[in-house]
């Protein structure tokens, strides 16, 4: 797992290419604010050693954070970043590697019957309850959830994962409550606080597309100091000494901005937008789709971008997304090496004030 000495390492070998602030606390260790993210690309071999070739550079380069998915390509993307961990001149201990659990993945490629290769392999196997899938494809019960985790150490080849998810949970508001929900979601951290006992993981979080960042009352809408009180719970369930949950993950860029701007979290003062609520709990926050799938490096308002630092469009969305209060890391696609030098490169601008920031939603 990642460690305090090799990440200080690996940030002194690499700061002074970078702009301030660009590596950032996590925990005891530091990471970098620009992240590696493995979602996009097709399950073939062709994507998978264009993803290998990137994420080698990229370690190499000055990104020490690569977070992937089970069901991300098929689970190619996690093996995949096996590999590139395996294959980079760099120290494992160095780099904080992220996955997930929540959605059914497929093995190698899509099945020409989903449907069926979900009931053959989770629910005839009893991986999976009937009760506990939603919408075909998304659980996220302890036992599976645990299940998951295995699955995704093997997938790999690592002992430990430094940060786990529970992916996109809001997909079971679809078919329950949202006090089942969170009921689950405590079990679910049960047993991921146990698992961080034994060593399988150093901290969990929740990963989301929508929850987080809409309006108290929409329906896909979780609250962060719910998610808190579920933790705080769980840990005290597993007799752990203090709670494991680190970080958030969600959507933040300049068009997707409702996790600084939609205040729907109770916070002690009152309502507070997610990325403020995280900062003030304690929890890193990892954006995810920091240059919108490639949407912002060719498209951008022109008064938000002529305050941002880049040489490129791109430069400049990946260093907005990174100015944003609490942000630990902001996660950019890299399936193809063509862009890693880019995307590194955009740490070497200075991010955005306090001030600054403000300033573009005024």
């Amino acid at each position: 797992m990642a460690t305090r000495e090799a990440t200080w390492d690996y940030r002194d070998r690499h700061h002074e290419r970078f702009a301030r602030t660009y590596f950032r606390s996590f925990g005891n260790c530091v990471v970098s604010s620009v992240g590696v993210g493995t979602y996009l690309g097709d399950p073939t071999d062709a994507a998978d050693e264009d993803y290998r070739e990137a994420i080698v550079e990229a370690l190499e380069s000055g990104i020490n954070v690569v977070d992937t998915a089970i069901n991300y390509r098929c689970q190619r993307s996690e093996r995949v970043v096996g590999e590139a961990i395996a294959d980079a001149d760099v120290d494992r201990e160095a780099v904080l590697v992220a996955t997930k659990g929540g959605f059914v993945p497929f093995d190698g490629e899509r099945p020409a019957d989903p449907g069926q290769f979900v009931r053959e392999e989770y629910l005839g196997t009893g991986l999976v309850d009937p009760d506990d899938l939603v919408r075909g494809q998304h659980c996220i019960a302890p036992d599976y959830v645990s299940e998951q985790l295995d699955r995704s150490l093997e997938n790999l080849g690592l002992d430990t994962v430094d940060l786990y998810y529970v992916h996109n949970p809001e997909t079971q508001l679809e078919s329950k409550s949202r006090d089942a929900v969170y009921e689950q979601l405590e079990e679910t951290f049960t047993r991921l606080e146990e698992r961080a006992a034994e060593g399988d993981l150093r901290h969990y979080g929740v990963a989301s597309w929508e929850s987080f960042r809409v309006a108290d009352g929409a329906d896909s809408y979780l609250s962060l100091p719910e998610i808190v009180s579920c933790a705080r719970a769980a840990s005290d369930r597993a007799g752990t000494d203090a709670t494991h949950l680190r970080a958030i993950q969600l959507p933040f860029n300049v068009f997707m901005a409702d996790a600084f701007t939609v205040e729907s979290h109770d916070g002690a003062e009152g309502p507070q937008s997610a990325l403020w609520f995280a900062n003030e709990a304690g929890l890193d926050v990892f954006t995810s789709a920091s240059i919108m799938q490639g949407r912002l490096a060719t498209e951008m308002p022109g008064s938000v971008e002529a305050k941002l630092d880049g040489e490129t469009r791109a430069q400049r969305a990946i260093n907005f997304a990174r100015s944003a209060p609490g942000v630990t890391s902001s996660l950019v696609g890299m399936g193809s090496p063509d862009h890693v030098a880019e995307n590194v490169a955009a740490g070497t601008f200075e991010p955005l004030g306090a001030s600054a920031f403000d300033a573009v939603f005024e």
